[in-house]
């Protein structure tokens, strides 16, 4: 069971959430980051894909890294192999990111500590997805 002591950051992110770079979004249909990446864009957010081996995800420009995306990130969703999220965080935070978010299943003491170090909203263990869809619904 996800931890409730995030619910708090969770809503907060949400209630911010607009633009959203998504670490190791696959171009498989059948992936998981394709799939929330797909649900996340229908409901209305800005999806950026960070991906250094294609080219494009869901029709939109992927990026080889997070330095490399222009603008301003509001959340790093992040589906990476645990050993990896360390890094993550710190691109994340050397991007700019308001907040860091890892999927379900993904577990951090490391990037937590690195992300709120820095001022960053950080969650984890939690799909953006369902999270996302449930506030959508809740508003009606």
């Amino acid at each position: 069971m996800p931890d409730g002591s995030q619910q708090d950051t969770v809503e907060k992110v949400l209630g911010y959430a607009r633009r959203i770079a998504v670490v190791g979004l696959s171009n498989d249909p059948g992936s998981a980051s394709y799939y929330v990446a797909s649900v996340l864009a229908d409901l209305g957010y800005e999806i950026v894909p960070v991906n250094p081996t294609v080219d494009a995800v869901l029709g939109l420009r992927s990026y080889p890294t997070l330095a490399e995306v222009p603008g301003e990130i509001d959340v790093v969703d992040v589906f990476r192999r645990p050993e990896h999220l360390p890094g993550v965080a710190r691109h994340a935070v050397a991007a700019g990111a308001k907040a860091l978010w890892l999927q379900s299943g993904l577990r951090s003491d490391e990037a937590g500590a690195i992300a709120e170090a820095a001022g960053l909203d950080f969650v984890q263990d939690r799909c953006l997805k369902i999270e996302a869809g449930a506030r959508t619904r809740s508003r009606g």
